[in-house]
């Protein structure tokens, strides 16, 4: 799978690294953009007046439906599919936000473009022992990761837990958090603005 990151450093003691499996922008993907979010509107319109059809919330010179194409015991789950489809947005984003004085908050971002599939976890810096990159087995294939070992948490919060990137991000992630978390003069993790490798 196909991920890039990204570095923000606003200042040296705070970093945020982003791994995402979203594309570059480019022309044709502006395009299949806007098209995309056509669709989407066109669907989410058409959904409100097949319900609305079915309820006498419409006066009657506005209900033109008055026999909709689907059967009504199927239309609202049809309609509930049709927006989580609709809703869906093709790729994953997962970041590391560290604030030396704060602490560290991994988060996940996937499946829908409201947000509903985020997952957050904050771990105090009083309780982060240490940042490491460790190997497991994914499969029959060995994988490394980046993981927080905390005080008094049983095991390891593992930071891109979905998209598992490559070795040299792997390292690149643990290299800036550490330095960002421990180094009382760091420099700019990434220097000016965004980096992406």
């Amino acid at each position: 799978m196909f991920s890039t990151l990204h570095i923000r450093s606003p200042s040296s003691t705070t970093t945020e690294f982003t791994v995402t499996t979203r594309p570059p922008p480019s022309l044709r993907r502006t395009i299949t953009t806007v098209l995309t979010n056509l669709l989407r509107v066109l669907a989410l319109i058409t959904i409100a007046i097949l319900l609305l059809s079915q309820h006498s919330l419409l006066p009657a010179e506005l209900r033109f439906l008055q026999r909709p194409p689907i059967d009504p015991k199927f239309l609202y789950p049809v309609s509930l599919v049709c927006l989580w489809i609709i809703s869906l947005r093709g790729y994953t984003e997962e970041s590391l936000l560290v604030i030396r004085s704060l602490g560290l908050q991994t988060s996940t971002t996937a499946g829908t473009c409201w947000g509903m599939g985020r997952r957050t976890r904050f771990i105090p810096t009083e309780k982060v022992r240490d940042v490491v990159v460790n190997e497991g087995f994914v499969g029959m294939e060995v994988r490394f990761y980046v993981a927080v070992i905390v005080e008094g948490d049983g095991g390891l919060v593992v930071v891109f837990p979905t998209l598992l990137p490559n070795r040299r991000v792997c390292e690149q992630v643990w290299r800036g958090a550490r330095r960002c978390l421990y180094q009382p003069d760091a420099k700019k993790a990434s220097g000016p603005g965004d980096d992406k490798v």
